[in-house]
């Protein structure tokens, strides 16, 4: 597949990488540098990745309620009784940092959508979570592409 959008047009390129950037577990630190290898611009890059992550938060933060049931359902149909790894680390951010040091180490550790879903579950309101994963997004994405188009020229790759 990669090979079908590596040679298709820049609009399908920009469609794909949209669709990857709202699918859950999929953050600008691995949209951005995919997109940009692809040869697209890192402005178009930046705002198609912001934008899909954007809407995943959104959406979780909207219907969080609806996803929280379906969660633990599914959670108790694969055994799952305790907090994974992940929960566990962003938990001692949350306790440590609170929303905002959760939402800024987010991209880099856990994910946004995962953070976003555990600052719901840890009682922060909708508002302040959609508002510093908002403001956590666009920072990492900024600094995404610059590091992306700086380092890959570095390294000869674009």
């Amino acid at each position: 597949m990669l090979e079908w959008v590596e040679e298709a047009n820049a609009l399908w390129q920009y469609i794909v990488l949209f669709l990857l950037a709202i699918a859950p577990w999929m953050d600008v630190s691995l949209i951005v540098p995919l997109g940009i290898v692809w040869g697209l611009s890192p402005i178009g890059v930046g705002l198609v990745a912001f934008v899909g992550n954007f809407l995943l938060i959104l959406l979780l933060g909207l219907f969080f309620k609806q996803f929280s049931e379906w969660r633990t359902k599914r959670r108790e149909k694969k055994g799952i009784k305790g907090p994974t790894k992940k929960e566990t680390r962003s938990r001692e951010i949350w306790e440590k940092y609170g929303i905002p040091g959760l939402a800024l180490l987010a991209p880099i550790l856990v994910g946004t959508d995962i953070a976003a879903i555990l600052a719901l579950t840890f009682g922060s309101s909708k508002t302040r979570v959609v508002g510093w994963m908002t403001v956590s997004l666009a920072i990492w994405t900024i600094v995404f592409a610059v590091g992306s188009v700086y380092g890959f020229s570095f390294l000869n790759v674009i």
